[in-house]
């Protein structure tokens, strides 16, 4: 009886001892589970800086260009301007010349472009 009694203390005891185990081992697991949730915050907002870093550049990059195509539309509105005023006077002459072409010419370039804004 003596060794039942002794062999129970010794069971009662290692599970005493598994439950004190299993505790911590519970333990780690939640201070493992908010270290994992702590990296995955901090790396998302890495991941939100790097992408407001990219939408910055990229918003930089829009505002260059468009700025770089208003200077181009102004420089090509001002050539367009000059060819107009050297040109004119010798489309003057020419129409004066010949009106039933010039007729003609803008008639069918009127049709033309009204053919490709009619067609949907």
């Amino acid at each position: 009886m003596a060794a039942k009694k002794k062999t129970a203390v010794g069971i009662d005891s290692r599970l005493t001892q598994l439950r004190r185990d299993f505790e911590a081992l519970q333990d780690d697991i939640k201070g493992l589970a908010g270290d994992v949730s702590v990296a995955a915050s901090e790396r998302a907002q890495f991941a939100m800086r790097s992408a407001e870093d990219v939408a910055d550049r990229a918003m930089r990059l829009a505002e260059e260009a468009a700025r770089e195509a208003k200077v181009m539309a102004g420089e090509f509105r001002e050539d367009a301007e000059e060819w107009a005023e050297e040109h004119a006077e010798d489309l003057r002459a020419q129409v004066r010349e010949q009106p039933l072409t010039a007729l003609l010419i803008a008639g069918g370039i009127g049709a033309f472009l009204g053919a490709i804004f009619l067609r949907r």
